[in-house]
C-alpha cells in the first residue's frame, strides 16, 4: 500500500487525542476542530472542569469541528478501546513527563511501557490508519561537541561511549533524563515496528524541543515547563533550569507543534517511521538566556525586574559565564514535508507573557 492510502482527513471520520488537557494536547484538539475534524479528546478524568473547561469551550458557533470527552487512563489496558472506535486517525500527546514528583521508573513506564496498551487499542480499532506519537528532541539528542546540529538521523543512544556508563537500562531507576529519553526513543522504534508488522496503519512522531507560546488555560502551566520558567523570569526570578541557570534555547511555538500532529496524520509525503523534530525555524529563534530576558525587556519595559541569568559588566549586560552551545536544531524537514509554516520568535514570546496575564497567572500588566 503507498503512502497516500494512509493520510487522512476529517471526511475519514473521528480522531482521537490523548493527552488532551494538556499544554500541547489542547492546541492540538483546537487545531484539529478548526480544520473541522470531530475529536475524542481523552482525559483521565472528565469531570474535572480545571482539565476539560477549557476543551468543552472549543465547541462554540463558528467552530467547524466538534470536540467530545473520553476517559481513559495510560495505566489501564483496554481503558482506550472506546475512544479509538471507528478512529482514522490517533494522535497520543498522553505522557508520563516527571513533573508531578514521579519517579524515573515511573517515568519510564508512563512514557513507554503503558504505550504498548495504547497501540493494542489502536489495532484492536479496525479502523485507525495513522497514530501520531509525541516523542521529544530527548529522543535524538546525545553528548556532541558544541554547536554540533542535530537532525532527524541522530537518536540518543547513539555515541554511546560519550555517557560514560550512564547509557544503560540500570540507569533508568536513578536518572529521569535518561528515563525519559530512553522511552521516548524505545517507544518510536516500537510503534513502527508494531505498524510495520500490522500493515493496517502508519505511525508517526513529533520530537518538540523548547515549546513555548500561549496557554489556553491556567492549566497548562506545569512546573518546570518551558513557558512556567519564562512566567517566573516575568517575576523577576532567576532562571533555574540548565546548568547554574545559564541554556541555549531553542524555542518552537506550541501551535507550530500542534499543527505538525495534523499534518503528520495528513501528509502524503511522510510515512511510517517518519520523525519530525519541532524546533527552531533558524537561528533566530535560538537565544542564550540572556537574550532571551533581553527579548522580555523590550518586550515589556513597564515590567520593572525581569529574572534570567547571573550578570556583570559595567551596564550589566555580559554574562557572568559563557552558556554550553548546544542543542541546536532545526525544523526544516517538518517545513519541507509537511508544509508547516511557523511562527516567529518574538510572537511567540510575546504570546506566551501575553496568555500568563489573560489567564491571571502573572500581576496586572501594568503593575
Amino acid at each position: 500500500m503507498s503512502a497516500h492510502n494512509y493520510a487522512v482527513s476529517p471526511a475519514d471520520g473521528p480522531i482521537a487525542v490523548t493527552g488532551a488537557s494538556g499544554y500541547i494536547g489542547s492546541w492540538i484538539v483546537q487545531d484539529c476542530m478548526e480544520q473541522g475534524y470531530e475529536v475524542r479528546a481523552c482525559v483521565r478524568d472528565a469531570s474535572n472542569p480545571a482539565k476539560t473547561a477549557h476543551l468543552l469551550d472549543l465547541n462554540h458557533d463558528g467552530m467547524r469541528g466538534h470536540v467530545s470527552l473520553y476517559e481513559a487512563d495510560l495505566f489501564k489496558p483496554g481503558s482506550y478501546d472506546e475512544a479509538f472506535k471507528g478512529c482514522a486517525a490517533v494522535i497520543h500527546a498522553g505522557a508520563t513527563v516527571g513533573f508531578n514528583r514521579e519517579s524515573p521508573q515511573e517515568v519510564y513506564d508512563g512514557c513507554f511501557k503503558e504505550n504498548a496498551h495504547v497501540i493494542e487499542s489502536v489495532k484492536r480499532s479496525g479502523s485507525v490508519k495513522r497514530f501520531v506519537f509525541t516523542s521529544s528532541f530527548a529522543a535524538v539528542g546525545h553528548p556532541r561537541p558544541e554547536g554540533y546540529v542535530f537532525t532527524e538521523k541522530d537518536w540518543c543512544g547513539d555515541n554511546v561511549e560519550a555517557y560514560k556508563g550512564r547509557w544503560s537500562e540500570e540507569q533508568i531507576a536513578k536518572d529521569r533524563d535518561i528515563a525519559y529519553a530512553m522511552a521516548k526513543a524505545n517507544t518510536e522504534k516500537l510503534i513502527y515496528a508494531e505498524a510495520e508488522a500490522t500493515g493496517v496503519f502508519e505511525a508517526l512522531a513529533i520530537l518538540p524541543l523548547h515549546v513555548i507560546g500561549p496557554l489556553i488555560a491556567s492549566n497548562n502551566d506545569q512546573p518546570w515547563s518551558w513557558q512556567n520558567h519564562i512566567r517566573r523570569m516575568m517575576q523577576g526570578k532567576p532562571y533555574k533550569g540548565g546548568r547554574e541557570g545559564r541554556m541555549l534555547w531553542n524555542c518552537v511555538d506550541v501551535r507550530d507543534v500542534a499543527r505538525a500532529h495534523r499534518l503528520c496524520m495528513e501528509t502524503t509525503v511522510g510515512g511510517n517511521g517518519s520523525r519530525y523534530i519541532l524546533s527552531a525555524a533558524d537561528r533566530g529563534g535560538e537565544l542564550f538566556t540572556w537574550q532571551l530576558q533581553a527579548l522580555l525587556e523590550s518586550l515589556y519595559p513597564m515590567v520593572d525586574d525581569i529574572g534570567g541569568e547571573p550578570m556583570h559588566g559595567e551596564s550589566g549586560d555580559v554574562p557572568a559565564k559563557p552558556t554550553y552551545d548546544a542543542p541546536r536544531a532545526y525544523c526544516l524537514l517538518a517545513k519541507q514535508e509537511l508544509g508547516l509554516e511557523t511562527f516567529d520568535l518574538e510572537t511567540t514570546v510575546r504570546d506566551t507573557v501575553d496568555s500568563y496575564y489573560a489567564v491571571g497567572l502573572l500581576g496586572d500588566e501594568t503593575s
